[in-house]
């Protein structure tokens, strides 16, 4: 299968529920080893504040809409020829976030169909990361740190949302095999300002960078 655009040095991937620590790792990431960040394009959801507030009528909208952002950012990251790091992936746009409202009923059978045809389309013409970084913590930490971050959007998310969302990210991790996986559990972990854990998780990541 080839693949449009000519692939990067590396291409690492950030993966992980809301709040999960995806970008403070991708800011790590780039002020460590001088990374180019791709970040996810939540500001320019033109649907996303309609979502919050009902997703029933407002889910099919906004997923095409991550969809096709999501689709524009990574053929513009395949062709960067430094190493470039993803927060998040359009692949957890399908596989967590479209499935999730598809099976609480949020999104129809036909809407979801369309949208995953499109999905495979798309993804049959991406190369994949050459690692993929997958973050792991308890919704607990997560509502706190939605909290402090405060984005007004975010702040009624329901918990249940939350919880489900994490188990499909758990399902989601054990079933991918696109690239090598390094798996992170972000619930203490301080890789800014502890020592001992920025070296083990650069110990974790090296092996991949050579």
């Amino acid at each position: 299968m080839s693949h449009l655009g000519a692939k990067p040095r590396k291409f690492i991937a950030v993966a992980g529920n809301i709040g999960a620590g995806k970008t403070t790792l991708v800011e790590f990431l780039c002020q460590t080893y001088g990374f180019r960040p791709f970040v996810e394009p939540n500001l320019l959801n033109p649907y996303l504040d309609d979502f919050y507030a009902d997703m029933d009528r407002w889910a099919f909208h906004s997923q095409i809409s991550f969809l096709s952002h999501k689709f524009r950012l990574h053929m513009e990251l395949m062709s960067e020829p430094s190493t470039v790091v993803q927060d998040r992936t359009i692949y957890e746009d399908a596989e967590i976030f479209a499935r999730y409202l598809h099976d609480r009923g949020q999104m129809n059978a036909r809407d979801f169909g369309t949208y995953n045809d499109l999905y495979k389309a798309m993804k049959t013409a991406l190369a994949p990361p050459d690692l993929l970084i997958c973050l792991k913590c308890s919704v607990r930490a997560i509502r706190r740190r939605v909290k402090k971050r405060g984005r007004a959007n975010e702040q009624d998310i329901p918990l249940a949302y939350l919880r489900q969302l994490n188990q499909l990210y758990d399902q989601w991790f054990e079933s991918y095999n696109l690239s090598p996986v390094v798996e992170l559990n972000t619930e203490k972990l301080d890789y800014i300002s502890d020592f001992v854990d920025r070296l083990e998780f650069q110990r974790a990541l090296e092996p991949f960078l050579r």
